[in-house]
């Protein structure tokens, strides 16, 4: 049984529903239960541009926290105490969810999924498929 799950979150309603289900695995296998969210804009990368505004980058950066914030109070009231939230930064962002697991030694991803086919996952692409594809370990894919 994994004892360490990482659960990306982005704030989306598929990653809502990841949320809820990460909570729900670590709570029945008492595993730890991280959530991570992946900044793809830095602060040093955005100043090189001409589009630069500190009051930008800062709202980025407040999303991510209400993000993971989020996520946070989601546990917590499932009664989860093992919890921690970080982010990454990565312009590939299944790379950087990837990377972070690896690194981190978790035995499980957990994502969310819009659920794209054909088409459209052609031209959108897949972080989830992404992960899948790049993934040391099992990931479950919530829709």
């Amino acid at each position: 049984m994994a004892t360490k799950i990482l659960c990306a979150t982005d704030g989306s309603h598929p990653a809502e529903k990841a949320v809820a289900y990460a909570v729900d695995l670590a709570k029945r296998t008492g595993a730890h239960l991280t959530f991570l969210t992946v900044s793809t804009v830095s602060a040093a990368r955005a100043a090189k541009t001409h589009f630069w505004d500190d009051r930008l980058v800062g709202a980025g950066e407040a999303q991510l926290h209400r993000e993971l914030g989020m996520a946070a109070k989601a546990a917590g009231k499932a009664g989860l105490k093992d919890v921690a939230c970080v982010t990454a930064a990565g312009r590939d962002i299944a790379k950087a969810i990837v990377d972070y697991a690896e690194k981190n030694e978790f035995k499980h991803i957990v994502t969310g999924s819009r659920g794209h086919t054909g088409a459209a996952r052609v031209l959108l692409g897949s972080v989830a498929a992404d992960v899948v594809a790049k993934a040391h370990c099992p990931v479950t894919i919530v829709r």
